[in-house]
């Protein structure tokens, strides 16, 4: 799927701010402010460049200057590693409102799982942030132009979303390709250390470099909330399946884990038991059957394989003493895990369920595997997941 040699090592899928998580609420406006973000690249290359996007954005967003460079612990960046960004060879750009722009190429070697730092300088103020929330990586906002600061400055507050960055692309030494991992919460780290690298689709990276081989690099394109059919928070993932995984450079595979939310939100409890009234309507739709599920994975299965790209899923894993759960969401559950692992219409299967589930209550999550929810994992969880992977599945 590659022509040109490119490879997307890092991902974050554009969100709009309004209906996320919430995290930009109290932010105040970017105005006069630099952005220095850090993302954990997955493969490495001789050169890089870096998409920006302003997809949600209601009016046009001016860049007044961008930076990338190593990230060094605590905000700063490795002497001799920062160079300017430019966009068709000018220092500045604007992006029109609901489009993306990627930066020239620049020479900068980077190694695999290199940390890099993102600097983007807004020089007026950002009417509304096309945002990727959380960001399990800190970030921070700065007064004024500093793009080209080696040291965090003092003033730095801290940033609570990943802001107007969706991509980190690199032309490596070497063949490689990609893979994109499409999901929800899960796959977004909820529940694992910040700043730390511990999600599963990090940990997936990890394991693929210590194979060595043909080059494999791993695209986060999880949404926490997410649902295939339904948009909620973040466009669903068969409305963005274009933009998120088909336009991805280098694609090789995709890994589907998605599911789980419509039918934990399908089949909630709708009395004082379930979840309160104000958490279900950020997710409008009408409930969504098991056969629904199912056709929406098969819509999948064949844009995938128009393309000529392999396509995997895993199974949904269990969520009983969530306050999504009920006994109906649990055969839903149970019906869909049993059509993905025996229809064969996946290239492969990752059976998440087995792995997480407690062999005296397989419809609840182990204790030690979870954040303390029964629907998010924690560190050790998320391990388990990307160890049990088949790298094969892979190549």
């Amino acid at each position: 799927m590659n022509t040109d040699g490119w490879v997307r090592t890092w991902g974050a899928s554009p969100q709009m701010a309004p209906g996320v998580l919430g995290s930009l609420e109290t932010c105040p406006a970017f105005t006069d402010v630099t952005l220095r973000q850090v993302v954990r690249i997955s493969g490495g290359g001789r050169q890089l460049r870096i998409r920006m996007t302003n997809e949600f954005g209601t009016t046009p967003l001016d860049i007044g200057a961008a930076h990338v460079g190593l990230a060094t612990p605590g905000g700063g960046v490795r002497p001799g590693s920062g160079r300017a960004l430019t966009f068709a060879g000018r220092p500045t750009a604007t992006v029109a409102t609901g489009a993306l722009i990627l930066s020239d190429p620049v020479d900068l070697p980077v190694p695999a799982l290199a940390r890099l730092s993102i600097d983007l300088y807004l020089p007026r103020r950002v009417a509304s942030c096309t945002c990727h929330d959380p960001a399990l990586d800190t970030g921070w906002m700065i007064p004024g132009d500093v793009v080209a600061a080696p040291a965090l400055p003092e003033n730095a507050g801290s940033l609570p979303v990943r802001a107007l960055i969706s991509a980190v692309e690199v032309l490596p030494d070497s063949p490689a390709e990609a893979i994109v991992v499409l999901g929800d919460s899960r796959v977004d780290g909820i529940g694992s250390t910040p700043d730390a690298n511990q999600s599963w689709p990090d940990l997936l990276a990890e394991r693929l470099l210590e194979r060595g081989g043909a080059a494999v690099y791993v695209s986060n394109q999880g949404i926490s909330g997410n649902r295939m059919l339904n948009d909620g928070l973040g466009t669903s993932a068969l409305a963005r399946f274009d933009r998120d995984v088909l336009a991805t450079p280098g694609l090789g595979h995709v890994v589907v884990s998605a599911g789980g939310n419509d039918i934990a939100i399908s089949f909630a409890p709708r009395d004082d038991g379930g979840p309160p009234a104000g958490f279900l309507t950020r997710f409008p739709g009408e409930p969504v059957t098991t056969d629904e599920i199912i056709a929406g994975y098969r819509r999948l299965i064949a844009r995938a394989h128009e393309r000529g790209v392999k396509i995997h899923a895993t199974t949904v894993p269990p969520y009983e003493d969530s306050e999504t759960f009920s006994p109906a969401g649990e055969r839903a559950r149970l019906a869909v895990n049993a059509w993905i692992r025996t229809s064969g219409a996946f290239d492969g299967v990752m059976d998440f369920d087995a792995m997480w589930r407690d062999p005296a209550r397989p419809s609840r999550i182990k204790d030690g595997f979870h954040m303390g929810d029964y629907t998010h994992g924690n560190d050790a969880g998320y391990r388990a997941l990307a160890e049990s992977i088949d790298l094969s599945l892979f190549g």
